[in-house]
């Protein structure tokens, strides 16, 4: 998975004699939160971001200058800087200047009274805010694995962050059947997060399909779903055929192609109605590419979102991220229960196959999963639609939007529930039991989820990832907002306090 590299250095003392006695010390210090980032932050792929650690601390005009040279030139694009004793404060310019000013800024110390790297901190890091600088504070000790938690989450968002900025989204075909909310809004989004978008007509994708594609790989990937379904792929001699299907496979190969050659980092598909009247459901080839795998083997997901939402696509990719490179979720805000209190959110395509058990072996997750014929009522040109109830667990639920063009994220700690196979049957039939289901409890009231979550597509991932996505909207200046408990306990920054 893309990483960028990570600047650490210790902001120091400009005498001489005090340097000399705590360099070996701060050094170590550096060293010992390298190694603690490394160890810890692995991504899904087992790489780990590059940590470059400085050759020295900061304790003079000329080194500040040298050793922000030194980072710039290692490609550094996010930066620590720790305090473990008291430091000179006007010592951070000539280094940040020189290093790069639109970068995530973390200011970490340590919390005891014999060394003030707290003093250090607030005197050095105060000035950066004083001119406007973002930066976010941690101070704890090094040892507390609570605290460690906290640079992690940190340094996820700036990673995603610092990513993203000079990402192209592919975008086959525009925005679907007119939903405005699905636009990829041009200037609010290269000012927050400096991607773009290129678009490409769905013509090119059919073209491609029709004179591109090796046929032969086209069999294997119809006789490895044929192996992982067995039965549970649903031929009906109309819609769902090994035609249909194998069409849908060229679909996916095409945008394989087309990607690449592009150089997309991350996609949406219209589909409707020009693919799903005339070339086929996009549901296939929409799951295999936010999968981690397909009948060649491990691969790293590429999010692409169905209907081609733009915003959705980008909240994807900030998630798959933030995850260290796990599939993000798409679904549909379809149906709340209010006697369960519980969501039922599904959609035709885009659901990665991944979340049917978060296997890494495919041949696990598609034990759950069935393949039903497209419906005819709505996508005349067949194919499969792919359907399963995602594994429970804890997930975190978010999507980007606009309020009069101003960017916002909408956050929510939440979990796939449990349900007997009885209890989810009863609730898939209230809406489409031929789609892919998440049962969704999340920690908000509906009546303050309704009040200002943006549009009708929500986006997920595994786990806890509040914390991390708060940091990359505060980095990137969209505002966040953050339903539930969460969103009471959030502390507000500067920033937000004077406008």
């Amino acid at each position: 998975m893309r990483t960028t590299p990570i600047g650490i250095a210790m902001m120091n003392d400009e005498r001489q004699h005090v340097w000399e006695q705590n360099e070996s010390l701060n050094m170590g210090v550096l060293n010992r939160w390298a190694e603690i980032i490394r160890n810890g932050l692995k991504n899904v792929d087992g790489t780990a971001p590059e940590v470059i650690v400085a050759s020295e601390t900061i304790k003079s005009v000329r080194v500040a200058q040298e050793v922000g040279e030194e980072l710039r030139r290692a490609g550094c694009r996010v930066v620590i800087m720790c305090y473990n004793v008291w430091n000179f404060p006007f010592l951070v310019w000539p280094f940040y200047n020189t290093l790069g000013r639109d970068i995530p800024v973390l200011s970490l110390s340590n919390n005891n009274g014999k060394f003030p790297g707290n003093v250090g901190l607030l005197a050095t890091d105060g000035g950066l805010r004083q001119a406007g600088v973002r930066t976010h504070r941690i101070v704890g000790d090094i040892d507390d694995p609570a605290v460690h938690q906290d640079v992690f989450d940190w340094i996820r968002a700036a990673q995603a962050l610092t990513t993203i900025r000079n990402e192209v989204y592919g975008m086959y075909g525009g925005h679907s059947m007119g939903m405005e909310t699905g636009y990829f809004h041009m200037v609010p989004t290269i000012k927050a997060l400096g991607c773009t978008t290129r678009q490409i007509d769905q013509l090119w994708l059919a073209k491609v399909m029709e004179n591109e594609i090796d046929e032969a790989e086209v069999e294997r990937g119809l006789r490895w779903f044929e192996e992982l379904l067995g039965d549970r792929l649903l031929y009906d001699g109309k819609m769902l055929t090994p035609d249909t299907l194998k069409t849908q496979i060229r679909l996916y190969l095409a945008m394989q192609l087309v990607n690449e050659d592009k150089g997309f980092d991350f996609c949406g598909l219209k589909g409707q109605r020009e693919l799903t009247e005339h070339v086929c459901l996009g549901d296939v080839p929409e799951m295999l590419l936010n999968d981690p795998y397909d009948w060649n083997g491990s691969k790293e997901p590429m999010v692409c979102a169905t209907e081609a939402d733009a915003y959705a696509a980008v909240t994807m990719q900030l998630l798959k991220y933030i995850s260290g490179g796990l599939p993000s979720l798409f679904m549909d805000v379809r149906l709340y229960l209010p006697e369960l209190n519980l969501w039922d959110w599904c959609n035709s395509g885009n659901h990665a196959s991944w979340y049917a058990a978060q296997s890494m072996d495919p041949a696990e997750n598609f034990e759950r999963i069935t393949f039903h014929p497209a419906l005819e009522f709505y996508f005349k040109a067949g194919g499969a639609s792919v359907e399963f109830n995602a594994k429970p667990g804890p997930m975190t639920f978010a999507r980007l939007g606009l309020w009069d063009d101003k960017p916002f994220m909408a956050i929510m700690k939440g979990e796939s529930l449990a349900l007997s196979e009885a209890e989810a049957q009863a609730i898939n039939l209230q809406t489409d039991p031929t789609w892919p289901h998440v049962h969704a409890r999340v920690n908000a009231s509906f009546e303050q989820f309704l009040s200002v979550f943006p549009c009708n597509h929500v986006l997920g991932t595994t786990d806890d990832r509040v914390q991390s996505l708060i940091y990359l909207c505060e980095m990137a200046g969209i505002t966040p907002v953050v339903l539930g408990p969460e969103g009471e306990q959030r502390l507000p920054p500067i920033w937000e306090w004077v406008r």
